[in-house]
Formats: C-alpha cells, structure tokens, sequence
C-alpha cells in the first residue's frame, strides 16, 4: 500500500465515523451513547490527518521527480484489507448483537444490592430484566411476589431443553464489554430468535423467592411484538402502551 492509499485510508475511516455519529444511530450498535463525541473527534482527527497525508505526500512526490528518488515506504499487502472495514461504515453496517450473541454468554449484568426500594402499586408493573432478576434473587422482602410485571427484550433459544430467553445485551463502554441479562419464559411456545417483545406475566416459582436458588424467570400471560429500541444495548423500563 503506498502512501496515497494510506492517505485515502485515514479519510475514509474518519468520513465513515462521523457518517455512523452524525446522520445515523449506527454508532449505538458499536459503543454506548455517551461517547459520541469521542466518535464524532476521532473522526475530524482521521480526516484531517488524512488530508495532510495526501499534502505531503503529493510534496514528496514533486520532490522525488526532481531528484529522480525512489518512494520505498511500502506496507504488506494485507493492509489493503483495512479498506473493507472502513468502506462498511459508510456502505453496510455490520449485524446488531443478538440471539447468537447471547446464547453463548454468561449473566452478567446483575449487581448485588443490599436494598431495594419499595414498588409501586402499578399493575402491570414496568421492570428491567435486571431489576427483576435482582429482586427475585436477592430480595428478602420478597417484594416481586404475586406482582404482574411487564418486560422488553429480545427472545433467545433456550438450547436443547427448549424454551426461551427475554434477553438485553448491555453495552458498559462498547461492544467488547457488553454483558447479558436474560430471563426464562414459560408457558408460551419460543418465537423466533431476535424477535423484540413486550411481555407480561408474573415470576415462576422456582426455587426459593429471594435467594439465589430462585429461578429469573417469568409465568407469561401475553406477549405483543414491538419495534427494537434505538439505543438497544441497554436494560429499560418497557414502553408504556398508547
């Protein structure tokens, strides 16, 4: 790769981050939301140094035909692979992180808490899969029994046993730390994999309530197919129904 390429390389990469930060919601399947303007200055930065690349390097080319010199900067071949990652930024984003993704990760979005607050008397009660994992394995007051809560996730196979999982991959910084929060379903057959759903139901007794023994996991009584959230690498509270 000569030294133009290079220079085309940079801009390319530079152009493709500020097109998924600026004019897309592409960038959220990548890092979380707060570092857009990391993104958005990293870009500027590629660009830039790109363009004064290809400055110096249209001087040093003058320069060689003056002299007759020889450019010997040359890199691997290989590097010509880096093109496809930056030319997909701009022509084709990669999948979001899903079903496949899950399934072969552990739970571990749930922190320990010492202390719960009290929930409302809201029915369907709005949840997070990690709050409700949370307060069906370490609650003590048992506070989520009895309680119709209502989740959004995306469904995962269960794998061989059958069933499935309401699912939310969490993004702490970027895609390469992101951690699981899954919740077991029963009394319903599984959806497609990836498939967002919206379900109600109440917790399935498993286990003892309030102890790690507990199964997360949730009696359903009915499921509505809803769009995938914008920022999906997060663990919200569902959508409150129109």
């Amino acid at each position: 790769m000569k030294r133009p390429a290079q220079a085309l390389l940079l801009v390319l990469t530079g152009t493709g981050l500020l097109h998924a930060a600026l004019f897309t919601d592409l960038y959220l399947r990548y890092v979380k939301e707060g570092l857009r303007p990391l993104l958005i200055v990293s870009g500027v930065v590629l660009v830039l140094l790109g363009l004064a690349a290809a400055v110096l390097t249209e001087k040093h080319t003058e320069h060689a035909g003056h002299v007759h010199g020889h450019d010997h900067s040359r890199v691997p071949g290989v590097a010509w692979l880096l093109f496809l990652p930056a030319l997909s930024l701009l022509l084709y984003a990669p999948p979001a992180l899903g079903a496949y993704t899950a399934a072969r990760s552990n739970d571990k979005a749930v922190k320990e808490q010492k202390a719960f607050d009290p929930l409302p008397a809201t029915s369907p009660l709005p949840m997070t899969l990690g709050d409700f994992t949370a307060r069906v394995q370490q609650d003590r007051g048992l506070s989520i029994r009895g309680r119709t809560v209502r989740m959004t996730g995306f469904a995962t196979p269960a794998g061989r046993g059958g069933g499935w999982y309401l699912t939310r991959i969490i993004f702490t910084c970027c895609a390469a730390d992101s951690q699981t929060v899954k919740v077991r379903m029963y009394g319903t057959q599984a959806p497609p994999a990836n498939t967002w759903l919206a379900v109600t139901g109440s917790w399935h007794p498993r286990g003892a309530l309030g102890t790690r023994t507990a199964e997360a996991a949730l009696d359903v009584r009915s499921t509505e197919q809803v769009a995938p959230p914008v920022n999906a690498y997060t663990d919200d509270l569902p959508l409150v129904p129109s």
